[in-house]
């Protein structure tokens, strides 16, 4: 099926599609916004025969070099995170966010844009420009132009990609969205209780035989788990970040497990009340 792309019924953001991507855009002013589409296309078209030209070495935790401009950005965005188990794939939703919003850019005069691959989201600010990203369960971020952070990723056992963790979310903020995406699924993985009986796995390989992930169990299904067990396992997902933060990877981390949560760093979060609050 080739690459399609419509405008949505609201007028203001187009939807693109190419097998596995699915990416809402959006973009302001209004005058802006069509220019800013039209080169958000032509960069979309072809994109992801470049990332399948090239997708055993995206599939590899020792990758070879890449030649495509988003392969390239996928193993830059995950080699920090080393030597923690990680392929470029943890990062290609964002990588493909952050080229979209990367080609919207060119457009004169575009104060705003955003391109959400699937919940990992790529966003542009002009100076005193702002936004609020929504995150699961109700939580809201506030973003502004003066933050270093352009975006946003969420991963999770509950999400469409294969978890080694149990975290039901965890978003993360970043300088770019496959940071951002890569941090988020290495923070959920950590969010775990080893061999816990709630805790339902399978080989990944069973689930999709060509995950990167290979024989590594993921989650599929979390039982009952009391308050201490999802405190431990939060704290040790929140000591992982706390990691990146130190580094420098990322900006601030937000995690959730059973109603409770975590918030790390320093962007304006307003999260869900935990539920036995």
């Amino acid at each position: 099926m080739p690459a399609s792309w419509r405008m949505l019924p609201d007028g203001a953001r187009l939807h693109l599609h190419h097998g596995p991507i699915d990416v809402i855009l959006g973009a302001d002013p209004p005058e802006a916004r069509g220019g800013a589409f039209t080169r958000a296309v032509a960069r979309f078209q072809g994109l992801l025969e470049e990332l399948v030209a090239e997708l055993s070495g995206l599939r590899s935790a020792d990758p070879p070099p890449f030649t495509g401009p988003v392969a390239q950005a996928m193993a830059r965005a995950v080699a920090p995170f080393r030597p923690e188990f990680v392929t470029p794939m943890a990062a290609v939703a964002g990588a493909v966010a952050d080229a979209l919003v990367a080609a919207m850019a060119a457009e004169p005069g575009l104060r705003r844009a955003y391109a959400n691959d699937g919940g990992d989201v790529a966003f542009l600010l002009a100076p005193g420009e702002a936004l609020t990203a929504a995150m699961p369960g109700g939580g809201r971020i506030a973003l502004a132009a003066g933050m270093p952070w352009r975006g946003v990723a969420t991963s999770g056992w509950r999400g469409r990609s294969h978890s080694l963790g149990i975290a039901d979310w965890v978003t993360v903020l970043a300088r770019t969205a496959a940071e951002a995406d890569a941090a988020a699924t290495l923070v959920a993985n950590a969010v775990n209780l080893p061999g816990h009986p709630a805790v339902a796995r399978r080989p990944a390989r069973d689930l999709a035989p060509d995950s990167d992930l290979g024989d590594l169990p993921v989650t599929v299904a979390v039982g009952a788990l009391d308050a201490a067990e999802i405190d431990a396992a939060l704290d040790a997902g929140a000591a992982r970040a706390q990691d990146y933060l130190a580094r420098g990877l990322i900006g601030a981390a937000f995690l959730s497990l059973g109603g409770r949560t975590r918030s790390l760093g320093a962007p304006a979060a307003a999260l869900p009340e935990p539920a036995d609050a």
